[in-house]
């Protein structure tokens, strides 16, 4: 979203760190949880106490790979997980990191037992989003995971081309609408 996005990745990057490695906090719900208030607090007026109502999406995982589990805290967002053929769909909590009527709710913590040949998918809403095909329609999260599941045998890096091939071929001369990123991790 431009430059207010760009302000907002800078500004999470930088708390984050003092988070995680300043406050040695390491549980994902927590750090969403402190992330949220450090956020509001950058984007309250001081002189009026106003808040201005803006935030992010946001999946924060902790693989614990001695146990096989997959610790994570999500919000708006979620994760999809390949297994054997079969597409699951890990959700969060449906409120920003930031301001919204449910800023007062901590985040929830999400336990996920793994197998080794899972793939994990996380993904902004750039791809669903994106206008194209035939009649100029969004893709929709719902392709995502048929598209996921279709190329889950390939390697990640052929799946990398295959994604960037497909979204290209979707958008065809419509303009790209968001930014657009896929995180893909095999266990």
């Amino acid at each position: 979203h431009g430059v207010p996005g760009a302000f907002m990745s800078l500004l999470g990057i930088n708390f984050l760190n003092e988070i995680v490695l300043e406050r040695d906090k390491t549980e994902p719900h927590e750090i969403l949880d402190d992330l949220r208030a450090e956020i509001k607090k950058a984007f309250t007026d001081k002189d009026t106490n106003n808040e201005m109502n803006d935030g992010m999406d946001c999946v924060l995982c902790k693989f614990d790979l001695t146990n096989n589990t997959l610790d994570y805290a999500a919000a708006n967002n979620s994760i999809v997980v390949v297994r054997n053929n079969e597409v699951m769909h890990l959700t969060g909590d449906k409120m920003p990191v930031g301001k919204s009527p449910r800023d007062t709710v901590p985040f929830t913590l999400n336990q996920f037992q793994l197998e080794k040949g899972d793939t994990l998918y996380m993904f902004t809403d750039g791809y669903p989003d994106q206008f194209g095909g035939e009649q100029g329609k969004k893709f929709k999260v719902k392709n995502v995971k048929q598209l996921l599941l279709q190329m889950s045998a390939h390697e990640l890096e052929k799946q990398h081309e295959l994604l960037n091939e497909y979204f290209e071929s979707w958008r065809g001369n419509l303009e790209q609408i968001d930014d657009v990123l896929m995180v893909g991790i095999r266990i």
